[in-house]
This record gives C-alpha cells, structure tokens and sequence, in this order.
C-alpha cells in the first residue's frame, strides 16, 4: 500500500474540520426510519406510532425529514437518494425497512430486516451497505402477527422465523458509495442471487426533494426533471439553496417521475389530491400498473418538473449465484462528460484502497474486523436531525389547526420551544432510535474521537448549545420527553475525547466547560431539592432497573434519593474539576472553579455516607453495597428513610466517582493545593475520601474499605460479574425477591435477556444484561484504579477464587470478556449472535457482525436494537486501547 492510500483520508479530514465543510456535503445522513417519530406525530392523544404508521408512509409526506433504504442526502437534508427494490411478489415497493412498533412488538419496537454497514470513512468518501432481500412475498401479515401471539416472556419473532430466509434465498444488494470529489459521488449497486433458482429482481434508485413547500411556511418548490435526450438517462435537480445537480443513470432504465405529496384520496379518503402526482406514484406504476400514477419519459424527451424520481431497471431472472449491476453518479451542475468511462471505477478501487490505509492497524484480522465494522455502522448512523419545537406545538397555516392538548402546559416537549436544530447528529441506531439521545450521544463521541475527533468535539458542543440546551441549563434527554433525565456524562466524554488528541485543544474544552457549567448549577437547583446533597435524577437512562419508575413522583410525601444520581453527581463534580484544572494550567482564573468542585464532591461523598436524623446515605455498611434510598419527613421533623434493597448497577456507579490528582496539579498549582488542605484541616472526616502517594492524590466516593467491598460484589460470578462483562442486576436476585419501597411491596428478579415488563415500552431490560457504557466506565474506574496505586491495588477475580490481580488487570479482564462477545469462539461461532440466524455455520451470516443494544447477562446474546453502533462502538475502544497490561484476546484468570 503506497503512502497517499496511508494518508488521503486523513488529509481530507485535516480540510473538513468543520460540520459543512465540502467533503461532509454530503453523507448517510438520510434516516433509516422518519415514521412513527415524535416529530411527525400530529395526533391529539401524543402516539406517534399509530398517528403516523408503516403503512402511511408511502404515500404520506414528512414533515421534518425523509427516511430510505442505504440513502445519502446532503446535509441540509434537502436532496435525497436511496435505494427501492421489489422482487415481483411484494404488495408495496420495498422503499424503507420494516418493523413492528411498540405496541405490535412483545419487546416495543423491533426491526424485522437484516442489514449491515460494511465500511465507511470519517469523511464519507467511501460508505458500504449491504441489504439482505428476501425472494418470497416478505411476510408483513404474519410477523405481526406471531409477535402479537407471542408474551413477553417469550424471544422476539424474527424474519428467518417465518421461512423468508431458507435455502438463502434473497437477494444481497450491496450499496457502495465513492466520492471522487466532494460534489462528485459515484454509486454502485450490486445485487446477487444467493438461492438455489432463478428469481426476479427490480431495482430503483430513488431520487427526491424533502417535502418543504407544503406548510404553509416556504412555497418555494425546487424541481427534479428527468431525460433521455443525447443518449443518456440523467436526472437533474434545481435547488435554491443548494444549486443544480445531475445524477446519470447508466443504461437504459425506465424514469418514472412522480411528486413528494401526501395521497390524501387513498390514505383520508379525500375527494381529490392536491398534486397530480403523489409520493407513492412509483410504487402504484410499477405494482399496481396505474398508467396515470406517474410521468414515464420517452425516448428523446424531458419531463415536466417532478419532486420525486425514480430509475426502473428490471432483471428478469436474475440466475442462482449471477450477480447484476446498477451505476450511478451524482455531480454537481450540469454533470460529467464521461460519468461511467474510466474515472468511475478508478474512483471506486482508489476510495477502497483509501479506506484500507485509513483502517489499518496492529491488530489480529479478527479483531481488526471488529473495530473496521463498528467504526464503520458509528458513522452510518449520523442522521440529518430537524425540528422546531415551536412550529410543532402551533401547527403549520397550511395545516389542520394544532390538537388543543398540545396547549396544555404539561403537553409533551411543551417547556421547549425554544428548541429548534437542524444538524447532523449521531444517532444510538438507525432504525429503533432515530432521534439523539444525550447521553448516548456523549459515549458515541469517544469512539468517534479515534477517528473524527473535529466531529466528535462538535457534537458534544451542539447538544449545548443555545438551540438545544434549555435556558435553565438542562440538557435534552431525547425527544419523546425533552425534559426527562439522562446521566451527567458530557463532562467525562470532553475529557476523553480532550486527552485522545496529541495537540489538546484547549479552546474546545473551554467553551464545553462554560456549557457544563449551566448544566451542572440545574442539577444542583432542581435534582436536590432539599439540598441534602442526594439527588434524584428520574429514571437516568437506566428505564426499568428499579422496582417502581425512578420518572414518577413517589406516594404520600415520599421522595427517592438515588444511589446512582447521587453518584453521577460526585463523579460529574470530579470531571469538572479536572477540566478546570487542565484549564488553569494555562490561565489561573479556573483555579478557584476547581476548588469549587473539589467542596461539592466532598459534600456529595459525606452525604452519601450518613446516617442519623438527618436521614440515610446511599451506603449500607450491612451489606457493603450502595442502594437508592426513600426517605419523609414526619410531622415532627424528623426524617423517616429505608434503603431499596436490590442490588443492581446503581449501586456499581458510586465506583465511577474517582479522578488523580497528579503532583504536576500541586506543584503547578499551589494555590488549589492549599486550599484543599485547607478545606482538609477544617473537616478531617472528609481526609478519607482523599488517599494520597507519591505527590499525588485520589478522590474517590468509596474509601478503600469500601471500594474493596463493592468490588467483591461486583467481581463475583454469581452476582455481577457474567462471562461477558458486567450485568446490570446481581444475578443473586435470580430467584426474585420483594422489596418494600414507600410502603408497597414490590417485586422483581434477574432477568438476563429481554424485558418482562412493559415500563419505558419494554423495549429495553436493565435487570440483568449486559451494556456496553457503563461497563466502559468500571473499566475506565479500575484504570484509574491502577493509575494512582501503580499495581499496589489487588483484588480477587473472580470472588472466592483467592487470585488476587491489579485493578489494571481486572479492568483488561473485563475488556476481554466484552470484546470476545464478537469473536468467533472454539466452535467458531459469537457469543452475541446467541440463537439468532446469524450464529448458523453459513458463511453468507457469518461473515456480518451484529451490534446489539445490550447482551444477554447469561449467554451473550445480543438483544434489543440491533444497529446500535452507536454506545456498543465503544468496542472499538476498548480494543485499541493501549492501556492493558496484557493481550486483549488472553484471560488472565
């Protein structure tokens, strides 16, 4: 591999430190799913599943977005192009994936298609996708149905369950994507028949404009027109923001022009469309043989304008192992010369060969596979993201009036009308989450840091700014409830991704900490509301791990103090502070800010410990373990508090609540040292939270004493630890167990895969898998472990083994249970791949890594989302991190 292959990506990013510069023009950023999305939901009762279903979304138009198959758009999210395909027997154009939404689903919302982003580039000059399309009718009817048979208790009904996969046969369409400038992308599709017979394939590469003129708002209305004139098939596009475009079409397929209009006729049984020609008239051409559904563009001739185009090319049979091919080539202005001569293909073997350069690394092939594929589905999942909360709660002038619920005060997302983003954000999963979600969104950025860091750090300032960022400082959770809860992790992802780049960029961490410093004064204000220093932050991201729902308010006067808001808070106090320090190494005025945060955090971990009339911390010496607490005031003043005993990952996060204080923060600024020596002498029962070595110290919310009795808890087999990481609920409670929590009982148990209950929609379970973020931090918390004890720190791993390793050690025998949840095992098969059809012995599933939501607590199984190369990217962290002190792939125990 020569060195410009090494280096041309690279030196592509170095010219596109910047969210519209030319090169990320254009990306993946068109949606995997637009309905069933707050956003498009207009309904008085707020259920934006039902208001805006599968089955409108042919024919209706988007309001705030648009959504395809393997689509691109440009970053505005005005131009679209994706990819429709029909196999001769399906009832509708296979133009979006399926799934069932969270009420059909017996886990929530689940995705019932199979596909995977085989490569990618920060920059998106080389993007891959390949989707899997079955030959037999797909199974609509009777995937709802097996999941409406099936319990809660029973696996989610997939695909290859209903016959559609056997004998492999479907079609693999492989999307391939290269850049031969930055307004100069040329598309390849390549479909193969994997069955055992010749099968019919349609392909339709579908061109269209976002639907922005039927508000009532903007009746500026940019055009498409097709041509088959001079012996090419082309498509040009006029946009008053963004210019002419041309897309060539190589041969000699069918243009079909039709417009992005609602079918107000067929879906609200109207007397007549708006528009001659409505969203769905491709599919009503093609299917259904309606000669009138759209413009069909002769030999020699231009259509009229259009909003909406599609190129039909039909390959009738397509033979058992016969691949076919469909090019494509999109450019700025009037086009190319010669858009399929020489350039294309050089353009298409010269971005590969890029990518490879850009990926390569020291690592094992297999585990290279890994990081090259995780990368890859993190960067597919930037989605152009739009939404005026204010045009949403009033309702468009061209538009039937707003509902009068969303008048309501209490009215979903009705405190943020100030809320108004139309940027490129990334997204936990492109199907089941289409929409950001804060603190995924922080634990995306560190992987993105590896190979992004400009887009990394903008992100992470974008969720601060004045657009999203309430003006009481809170951050938006994700947009089904704005105003719900997610941990405070921002502050640790900006130190992350800070410290991952050679030259720091100090400027960068400035303007996040002035931020965060908006959002931590909320916490204080709202989330302590007696200013006891415990705090209750709703259900933090976490959904069902409690007995009852950490979202609601409590009975009869009783309020939850939460083990891990709590501790979110030291550790958020910790981050801050060491922000602030880095910061004051270069100006002093921070230097007392750092010593704010140093008295906060010594304020939460007193609080945390106490008991007495004042009421009870988080910490239970009986059981050496941190539990949420519930806690009233009596009539006499006195404080009534019990403990909510289960044992679960809040009480594993008071562990994430630990930094170093290195000797330089001393010697460089004394002025911090002495006061907290002062602070020190004033208050000696805050000295135990302080340990000190070799000119250094380290805060941490546990003790020594403590820290050691959580960690037997936390390393022990048959309670946290599972051969694939750390579970979210002790494996002890598998039995169950009642808990009185405000004087109701309450029951619960392990449950080491999908969710049993329906709160937050059933669709996620945290009693008893495994995820991917929070056992990043308990490693991060072992490596800062090891950082101030320097191997002096030992630990029994697993519990009652007596093999005492370093915490360094236990953190790289974390890392490998988690990553070997990829890797193919002695019988060649991955634990994440469980019992689904990817663990089968063909070569056509084994090749394709899925990343999962979250992992069963047991097997390993993936479960829940299954694109979720957003948060379970950090694997490619945790493998390239060099830090272990042994082979990633060895066990150390």
């Amino acid at each position: 591999m020569n060195e410009h292959s090494r280096q041309a990506e690279r030196m592509r990013l170095a010219e596109s430190d910047s969210p519209t510069a030319p090169w990320r023009l254009w990306g993946p950023y068109l949606a995997g799913r637009q309905w069933g999305t707050v956003r498009e939901d207009y309904s008085a009762g707020g259920d934006a599943w039902t208001s805006f279903p599968f089955d409108h979304a042919r024919a209706r138009a988007y309001r705030w977005g648009e959504d395809g198959i393997a689509g691109i758009c440009d970053v505005h999210g005005f131009l679209n192009l994706g990819v429709a395909l029909w196999n001769g027997r399906d009832p509708i154009l296979k133009e979006r994936y399926f799934g069932l939404t969270n009420n059909e689903g017996n886990h929530g919302e689940d995705v019932k298609e199979h596909w995977w982003v085989t490569d990618g580039t920060p920059t998106h000059s080389w993007m891959q996708v390949v989707y899997r399309y079955p030959q037999c009718e797909f199974p609509y009817a009777e995937l709802r149905e097996m999941a409406k048979r099936a319990g809660r208790n029973e696996r989610e009904p997939e695909l290859s369950d209903t016959g559609a996969l056997d004998e492999n046969r479907f079609f693999d369409v492989r999307i391939s994507y290269a850049k031969a400038g930055p307004r100069d992308i040329c598309v390849e599709l390549t479909a193969t028949n994997h069955g055992p017979d010749p099968a019919p394939l349609h392909l339709l590469p579908q061109f269209w404009f976002r639907n922005t003129w039927a508000w009532g708002r903007d009746d500026r209305k940019p055009t498409l027109r097709a041509s088959t004139r001079d012996g090419w098939r082309r498509i040009t596009a006029e946009h008053g923001a963004l210019g002419r475009y041309t897309l060539h079409v190589e041969g000699t397929p069918t243009l079909l022009v039709t417009d992005n209009e609602t079918n107000e006729v067929e879906l609200f049984g109207a007397a007549a469309n708006p528009t001659r020609y409505t969203k769905d008239g491709v599919d009503r051409y093609v299917i259904r043989q309606d000669a009138t559904a759209c413009q069909v563009v002769g030999p020699d001739d231009t259509s009229e304008p259009g909003t909406k185009v599609a190129a039909w090319y039909s390959f009738d049979p397509v033979e058992p192992g016969e691949s076919v091919t469909v090019r494509l080539r999109l450019v700025e202005g009037d086009g190319h010369l010669d858009a399929f001569g020489p350039s294309f293909q050089d353009t298409v073997d010269q971005r590969k060969a890029e990518a490879d350069g850009f990926h390569q690394t020291d690592l094992d092939p297999k585990r290279a596979a890994v990081v090259r594929r995780a990368l890859a589905g993190l960067m597919w999942t930037k989605q152009h993201y739009r939404f005026r909360t204010r045009e949403w709660l009033d309702g468009d002038p061209a538009q039937p009036a707003a509902p009068t619920s969303r008048k309501n005060m209490h009215a979903r997302n009705a405190h943020w009308r100030h809320f108004d983003v139309a940027d490129v954000i990334s997204m936990p999963d492109e199907w089941e989450y289409p929409w950001f979600a804060a603190w995924d969104l922080a634990f995306h950025t560190v992987p993105f840091a590896k190979v992004d860091p400009a887009f990394a750090k903008e992100q992470l300032l974008l969720l601060c700014r004045e657009w999203l960022m309430h003006p009481n400082g809170q951050l938006p959770a994700y947009e089904w409830e704005f105003g719900d809860v997610n941990p405070p992790v921002h502050a640790w992802a900006a130190l992350q991704v800070y410290r991952s780049e050679e030259v720091k960029d100090r400027k960068f961490l400035a303007k996040v900490f002035h931020k965060l410093l908006l959002n931590f004064s909320w916490w204080v204000n709202r989330k302590d509301a007696d200013g006891s220093y415990l705090f209750e932050g709703g259900f933090l991201g976490m959904d069902n791990i409690g007995p009852v729902n950490r979202s609601e308010p409590m009975l009869g006067q009783w309020r939850l103090e939460q083990s891990d808001a709590t501790s979110w808070m030291a550790a958020y106090s910790l981050h801050l502070m060491q922000i602030a320090l880095e910061l004051a190494r270069h100006d002093e005025s921070y230097e007392d800010v750092a010593t704010k945060f140093v008295e906060h955090f010594l304020s939460i971990a007193e609080a945390s410990t106490q008991f007495g009339s004042g009421g009870r911390g988080i910490w239970d010496e009986t059981d050496g373990f941190c539990y949420d607490v519930v806690s009233r005031r009596l009539p006499d003043g006195h404080v009534e508090s019990q403990p909510v005993r289960v044992r679960s990952m809040v009480g594993l996060i008071p562990v994430l609540a630990c930094a170093v204080l290195e000797p330089w923060v001393f010697e460089e600024l004394p002025e911090f040292g002495r006061r907290l020596e002062h602070l020190l002498s004033r208050r000696p029962e805050l000295q135990r939270f302080v340990s000190r070595s070799g000119g250094g110290a380290m805060l941490s919310l546990l003790d020594e004493r403590k820290l050691r009795r959580v960690l037997s808890r936390m390393l022990d087999e048959g309670e946290f630890l599972s051969p694939h990481g750390i579970r979210s609920l002790s494996a002890a409670h598998r039995e169950g167990l009642e808990v009185q929590v405000a004087d109701q009982e309450h029951r619960m148990g392990y449950e080491p895969g999908e969710s049993r209950t329906p709160m937050f929609g059933g669709n996620s379970n945290w009693r008893g898998p495994v995820w991917f973020p929070t056992n990043a931090l308990l490693v991060e918390a072992l490596r800062t472990v090891e950082e101030f004890h320097g191997g002096k720190f030992h630990v029994e791993l697993p519990t009652r083994s007596q093999r005492q390793v370093t915490a360094g050690q236990a953190a790289d025998e974390l890392v490998r249970r988690l990553v070997a949840l990829f890797l193919p095992d002695h019988d060649g098969r991955r634990p994440a791949d469980g019992k689904r059809i990817e663990s089968t012995d063909s070569p056509l599933w084994r090749e394709h890594v899925t990343f999962s939501e979250y992992f069963d607590g047991d097997t390993g199984e993936g479960l829940g989302a299954t694109h979720q190369t957003g948060w379970t990217a950090l694997v490619a962290s945790l493998l390239t991190d060099r830090r272990h002190t042994g082979a990633v792939g060895e066990s150390i125990v």
